[in-house]
């Protein structure tokens, strides 16, 4: 296990803590030591900096995880520029949106991906260049005297509940959350992390980043199927898997073979909820393995985790703050949430974001000040999240106040009704809504993928299991469910489509 420095330092200056003979990066096309990680972030620096961009200018990099994909993190901070990765799958419209927004300087791209942009989609002065043109050889840049408040790297969320928008985090955000990732992991310089999440996901970039702190191998991967993870799991050796609930089930209804599956020692995820039906069925395949539970959101990067000794116990917890967070349930009073207690999950201390990128008025709204008991002074992120703290201390989400469901007088939590559905195996993924209904001001109505002849049997199972005002008046069949850039389920584009159906 790592030692818990809380003093950050530029974030391109990883490399360094990695054995140099050790491997840092390995794929299709080979392995990279901690050397020659070294000394391609700063060639990569140094030809970034001559192409123009200066102190603070945003580069923008579209590509899937290429060598150079995963070195930009590292060779843009460097270069004292600013990075804004940009999803791989994401189209044009969309990549239009971020270079405008970001006021990009320069975008690093592939042939195939210039040619899907239409005039007007760069922004006059966003100069394009391909990977090819970056990987001339030269002079390297040193490590970088970044102070730890510079800002590194503008991350775009998935827009989700509107357009992206960039939240902007700094030297010191980037390190202490690979500090604190590769600390509670227990990630030692033996490890093989597979990176199957984008690198524009915020935890999709740490996987790089807290491999590399604790001097472990990171494993970059761009999968079709579930059975491309199982293959480059044995090729690969790895030890290390992180994923999105939606993930999970796809893992879990692929084959693996004993041996593949028993060499994987640490599971974690975010970006959702494990049902109990999950816990079981990952421990179950993974028998060797830990399980981490974790939440965060990106203005903070990550709140909380697990441990995996509770989670068999506690499946539906999201544990306790992680090392640098100081994590508070808040009454909407401002004062403090008691034992069982529902209350807003507000993140303070060093790993909250400085803001929105260009955009006051937004910031203004998730950033305010820490409430007057928090430990931590200065801003912190508001989340909009309910969440009860127990009297044993480990939190459970409740859900989003603007996506809780108002019947009958009743406020009902979505993730409850979908632990519920999804409990009895008769369906794969749920997504549970509340539509308008005049009786009881709105109706459970829950989209689920799988076998609608086992309608029948799941409503029997939760007239059981659930009560009567908690009960789904309709359940909406699909063949698959759509998600967004990050894996996760997209519940904008469910609920929108939803909205449509009943003014239908």
């Amino acid at each position: 296990m790592i030692p818990l420095d809380p003093v950050p330092h530029p974030i391109d200056a990883l490399p360094l803590r990695g054995s140099p003979d050790a491997a840092a990066l390995e794929d299709r096309t080979g392995t990279l030591s901690y050397a020659e990680l070294e000394a391609g972030v700063g060639r990569l620096a140094h030809v970034l900096a001559a192409l123009g961009p200066g102190l603070g200018g945003r580069v923008a990099s579209w590509l899937p995880k290429t060598r150079t994909a995963c070195l930009l993190p590292l060779a843009v901070p460097r270069a004292r520029q600013v990075h804004v990765p940009i999803n791989p799958i994401l189209k044009r419209a969309q990549v239009a949106h971020i270079l405008a927004d970001s006021g990009a300087e320069l975008l690093v791209t592939q042939p195939a991906r210039i040619a899907t942009l239409e005039p007007g989609d760069v922004p006059p002065g966003c100069r394009i260049v391909t990977e090819e043109e970056l990987a001339e050889a030269g002079d390297a840049l040193p490590p970088s005297a970044a102070d730890s408040t510079d800002l590194a790297a503008i991350l775009y969320t998935s827009g989700s509940t509107g357009r992206p928008k960039g939240v902007m985090l700094s030297h010191a955000n980037l390190w202490l959350g690979a500090i604190s990732v590769a600390h509670y992991l227990k990630v030692t310089p033996d490890d093989r992390q597979l990176a199957v999440l984008p690198l524009s996901f915020d935890y999709g970039q740490n996987q790089l980043l807290n491999s590399w702190a604790a001097g472990a191998c990171v494993v970059p991967l761009d999968y079709l199927t579930p059975r491309d993870v199982v293959k480059a799991v044995e090729r690969h050796r790895v030890t290390t898997i992180a994923g999105v609930p939606p993930l999970w089930v796809q893992l879990l209804e692929a084959e693996w073979p004993e041996e593949t599956a028993g060499r994987v020692r640490r599971l974690t995820n975010t970006g959702g909820a494990l049902t109990p039906r999950m816990v079981r069925g990952l421990r179950g395949r993974f028998a060797q393995a830990d399980l981490y539970a974790m939440y965060g959101l990106t203005e903070a990067f990550r709140s909380t985790y697990l441990d995996p000794s509770l989670i068999d116990a506690h499946p539906d917890s999201i544990g306790r703050a992680i090392p640098f967070a100081e994590i508070l349930v808040v009454r909407p009073d401002g004062s403090r949430a008691g034992p069982d207690e529902p209350g807003e999950l507000v993140h303070a201390g060093p790993l909250v974001a400085q803001g929105y990128w260009r955009d006051a008025e937004r910031t203004a709204q998730r950033f305010r000040p820490a409430p007057g008991f928090a430990e931590s002074h200065g801003m912190a992120v508001w989340s909009g999240d309910t969440v009860v703290e127990g009297s044993d201390g480990l939190l459970r989400f409740v859900g989003r106040d603007d996506e809780m469901i108002k019947s009958a007088g009743n406020r009902i939590s979505p993730t409850e009704i979908e632990d519920a559905v999804l409990a009895g195996g008769e369906v794969a993924e749920a997504a549970a809504f509340g539509v308008p209904d005049d009786r009881l001001g709105q109706a459970v109505v829950v989209v689920v993928r799988g076998d609608s002849t086992r309608e029948e049997e799941l409503r029997a199972r939760l007239r059981r299991d659930l009560p009567s005002f908690q009960q789904p008046r309709e359940f909406v069949w699909r063949a698959d469910l759509p998600r967004n850039p990050n894996g996760k389920l997209d519940r904008a584009m469910l609920k929108a489509t939803l909205g449509e159906r009943e003014r239908a």
